[in-house]
């Protein structure tokens, strides 16, 4: 019960501070220690294709290995110390997982951006939250992926980690934090990250097959209650949720992008490559500044209701 009352607090104190710059967050300590890790099996394993492959996964087992020991460690001591310790500190720990306010913040900073009408300063913005190339370009491709970046982080960084705070509690929230970060520093298909990162992608996928989709259906619950078009959510994901070539990213895009009417995706330059991809809905109209608040609405509502179905079932076995 104490990891449930820790959730909904972490999760209340999310949407109210987002992450304070100026207190130290474990998920910058996890890529210190993924940098670290990499590093070191860059020199110890062979430089070969099988090495590398193999040097991702001894990589992978140790830094959720440490990231959920340690964690863990400290709480079980908070605990056994007095339950007040331990639920104050459980709660702080549920608040650093989950990302919420961050995200929409860091979305509303493009849209601010974009509002002002400065291409370097919209760029900017966006490359903040994207992984793809953003120097060329303009101001309905940012909107573009400001839209789709909070659409698929609401599953990875909101959604999916309070399934597993409401499974495990902190420690397993911060397993899935750790996996979830090494897929976005090292799961890359070009150099030098293609063989070191294979097994933290293919984890990464494998870790958030059933979350994402889980919060496609919460996110078409949530935009019937925002009273958005869920006819065309519902067709649209049902057509295009497996049009990336994730498996898990574009189920939240689909819903979101038939929620809105609007069409995501498209080709994109990823380190200076050409990455081709399929587009993710239908462009009912155009896309417009005013989607990336309504996405970030929808990242809420969904949050929400994630909340009060993963609780419920949470409490209903603590009950049984």
């Amino acid at each position: 019960m104490y990891h449930l009352i820790a959730l909904g607090i972490g999760f209340a104190v999310d949407l109210l501070l987002g992450d304070p710059h100026a207190i130290p967050h474990p998920v910058v300590w996890i890529g210190k220690l993924i940098s670290a890790a990499e590093k070191l099996a860059r020199r110890v394993f062979p430089k070969t294709a099988p090495g590398e492959n193999f040097a991702g996964g001894v990589l992978w087992v140790v830094v959720t290995a440490v990231s959920t020991a340690v964690p863990a460690a400290v709480l079980y001591a908070a605990y056994r110390a007095h339950p007040a310790a331990g639920l104050l500190l459980e709660s702080v720990m549920c608040w650093q997982i989950l990302a919420a306010k961050a995200l929409r913040d860091e979305s509303m900073k493009v849209y601010a951006a974009l509002k002002e009408g400065e291409p370097e300063k919209y760029r900017h913005a966006v490359s903040m939250i994207v992984g793809r190339d953003t120097a060329g370009l303009d101001d309905k491709a940012v909107t573009r992926a400001a839209v789709e970046t909070v659409a698929e982080n609401t599953s990875d960084g909101v959604v999916a980690p309070m399934l597993f705070l409401a499974l495990g509690g902190a420690p397993l929230g911060f397993f899935y934090k750790a996996v979830n970060t090494m897929d976005s520093m090292l799961g890359y298909i070009e150099m030098p990250y293609k063989n070191i990162g294979l097994v933290p992608a293919k984890m990464d996928d494998a870790l958030n097959y059933i979350p994402a989709r889980l919060s496609a259906l919460f996110m078409l619950a949530a935009g019937a209650a925002l009273g958005m078009d869920v006819k065309t959510g519902w067709r649209i994901w049902r057509r295009d949720r497996r049009n990336h070539a994730s498996p898990n990213a574009a189920q939240t895009e689909s819903a979101c992008a038939g929620l809105l009417g609007v069409r995501l995706a498209g080709d994109a330059y990823y380190h200076g490559e050409l990455h081709k991809k399929p587009y993710i809905g239908d462009a009912l109209r155009e896309i417009e500044y005013g989607d990336i608040p309504r996405a970030g609405r929808l990242l809420y509502v969904t949050a929400a209701l994630s909340l009060l179905v993963f609780g419920a079932v949470k409490a209903l076995f603590l009950v049984i």
